[in-house]
């Protein structure tokens, strides 16, 4: 992030250079250029590079896909992840964040102390698989009472190492050499397999049950058979479904969506929190005056602060990768908002690239963009969102006009999913605990594994954590 911005200062907004395999790259953070690029994808597609490496873990499923595919996907899965599904799961959300708080109040309690560390990267990841155990497989994984679950060690390995299969990505003929991580990625991936299998059963057996609605059942139906449901309806034609594959490739993808990204998301709120303590006390004045420890979806989305507060902290710590990758499959014209000067010194409000061009987006840049979010973007400032910059209403991301969950047909389907949960665990664990940390913004470093995870600078072979002490809210 801070490279891209040096380059930006130095070069503008949309600049060629040549990347360390020779390779020429477009780099833009031009808000009607990122426009045309992420609507057009049957011009741009993500370069080979990058799907043969999201293919070791995703399989063939909607990272992945591209075209008529990742279409036919994507249509099947929109309805599990839209508005009326999610109000649906939302009661699920406050029964887990509940579970965490009352975990942690006995923690509290055994130990008689006024506070207590915890790493809340580490309690975070067990609520959030929890909740996509039941939200979206109608499983049970227990994380949060300790039990060790197949899946959560499968996916940790594979996101632990796909890293080792980027080099591969860009020099092909790496691939046939052996790896010694490899029998230990393709372990996981069976594992997840074998899992996807089993939920897939499980889900088409409650997908064929027409009587058991939601009202009869008092339980919402899971992801996973809202996408069955989906995919068997008789609005889509045979040859427009996907295969048992495709639905098992997906449940990776409901990880990545309402698991990986949800935890870190919550994760980082709460270091913006401990950093910016005046803030936190007036986000918990706005959330102690709620009458519920359960919230509805609408009661959440009417608590104008929290919100503010969520949209600047996934603008600061963007939880998901900090680049959106795109490569043109044609000569094209590219349009700017904002003009660049040309070698031979003219000014243009276009840029004309050939066919096998790869273009970065930088996702985190933008959403620190001076020139779109004034003097103070590298300030955590929730208030900037009572009356947002001019600049900012042309980003063309698909939530809270910044790039966290890109933009056009191959925007993060997952967003709606990760926003309801992070406020749900925000809401009931402020309005329990104050959270505070003696840590600064230098001492963390971010590890990208899918997700951009706090690293502690001191202990970088620890992996990913941060610890912040709570102390209990005296009401």
């Amino acid at each position: 992030t801070e490279t891209s911005s040096r380059w930006m200062q130095q070069y503008g907004p949309t600049f060629k250079y040549h990347s360390v395999f020779g390779q020429q790259q477009l780099f833009t953070a031009d808000a009607k250029a990122i426009r045309h690029i992420l609507n057009n994808d049957h011009i741009y597609r993500k370069p080979e590079s990058a799907r043969y490496v999201l293919l070791q873990v995703f399989g063939r499923g909607l990272p992945v896909a591209e075209g008529d595919e990742h279409k036919t996907q994507r249509r099947v899965l929109n309805p599990a992840f839209g508005p009326s599904a999610i109000r649906g799961q939302t009661k699920i959300f406050a029964e887990y964040a509940l579970k965490l708080r009352d975990t942690w109040l006995d923690e509290l309690s055994r130990t008689g102390a006024d506070s207590i560390e915890v790493d809340v990267v580490s309690w975070f990841g067990r609520l959030t698989l929890d909740v996509i155990g039941t939200a979206g497989f109608n499983y049970e994984f227990n994380a949060l009472k300790g039990d060790v679950s197949e899946l959560k060690e499968a996916y940790s390995t594979m996101f632990k190492l796909w890293p080792a299969y980027r080099l591969r990505a860009f020099i092909p003929a790496f691939r046939i050499l052996p790896m010694k991580e490899s029998a230990e990625f393709v372990s996981a991936r069976e594992t997840l397999n074998h899992l996807g299998r089993q939920f897939l059963h499980d889900a088409q057996v409650s997908a064929s049950r027409q009587g058991e609605t939601e009202e009869k059942t008092g339980k919402a139906r899971d992801l996973l058979s809202l996408l069955v449901r989906a995919n068997t309806t008789s609005d889509i034609h045979a040859s427009m479904r996907m295969s048992d594959a495709d639905v098992i490739s997906q449940v990776p993808t409901f990880i990545l969506a309402a698991h990986e990204t949800t935890s870190i998301g919550i994760t980082w709120t709460l270091f913006a929190l401990t950093q910016h303590l005046e803030v936190q006390g007036k986000l918990r004045d706005e959330l102690v005056n709620v009458k519920t420890d359960s919230p509805t979806m609408d009661e959440l989305n009417a608590l104008p602060y929290l919100d503010r507060v969520v949209r600047e902290s996934l603008r600061m710590y963007s939880p998901v990768s900090n680049t959106v990758l795109r490569m043109a499959d044609v000569d094209d014209v590219i349009p700017l908002s904002r003009p660049i000067v040309d070698k031979r010194g003219v000014q243009r409000r276009e840029i004309r690239i050939k066919r096998g061009l790869n273009i970065q987006i930088p996702i985190q840049t933008m959403n620190k963009d001076p020139d779109m979010w004034g003097d103070d973007a590298k300030e955590f400032r929730p208030d900037r969102w009572l009356v947002p910059q001019e600049g900012t209403k042309t980003i063309p991301g698909v939530w809270g006009n910044q790039m966290t969950f890109s933009g056009g047909p191959h925007s993060y389907i997952g967003y709606r999913f990760a926003l309801t949960e992070m406020k749900i665990a925000l809401f009931v664990l402020l309005r329990a605990f104050n959270f505070e940390t003696t840590l600064r913004e230098e001492d963390l470093m971010k590890k990208d594994a899918m997700t951009q995870q706090p690293v502690l600078r001191s202990a970088p072979q620890s992996g990913s954590q941060l610890p912040l002490t709570i102390r209990p809210i005296v009401r």
